[in-house]
């Protein structure tokens, strides 16, 4: 239990550390050129939709017991899934900055755009599952 809770802790650090990072990257490049500025903001869709791509592979992946010994085995440990999936992508993507993100958008009377962004992140992130749930299927196949 502690264990896992560890695991957990870990990959939420990572995940918070590595969102921040690109939304800071995605920022800086955006204000060094102007012709970007359209796309203020729109850094968190591509997070959240990365996001839904790395844990769709992990939902495609096969969970392994950790007392088998076999070489030719594919998959990932329960502890792992824990701590790519609850951790890792728990504090990477983030709903919650997604749905303050639409109601700014909504408050400015930008409708449209908040339309656009709702759909990119809920059919992006939905796409990005799936391709990704279905390339780990194939990969472990092989």
């Amino acid at each position: 239990m502690i264990a896992d809770m560890a695991a957990v802790g870990a990959g939420a650090v990572a995940g918070a550390i590595s969102r921040y990072q690109l939304g800071n990257i995605a920022t800086r490049i955006i204000a060094e050129d102007k012709r970007l500025s359209p796309l203020t903001g729109w850094h968190t869709a591509a997070i959240n939709i990365f996001g839904s791509f790395i844990l769709g592979s992990l939902a495609g992946t096969p969970t392994i017991d950790a007392s088998t010994t076999k070489q030719d085995v594919k998959g990932i440990s329960p502890r792992m899934r824990l701590m790519a999936g609850v951790g890792f992508c728990g504090s990477f993507t983030t709903f919650s900055t997604f749905s303050v993100d639409i109601v700014g958008m909504l408050n400015n009377g930008k409708f449209v755009r908040a339309i656009a962004y709702a759909t990119a992140n809920n059919v992006g992130g939905i796409a990005a599952a799936f391709a990704g749930f279905n390339m780990a299927k194939r990969m472990i196949k092989k």
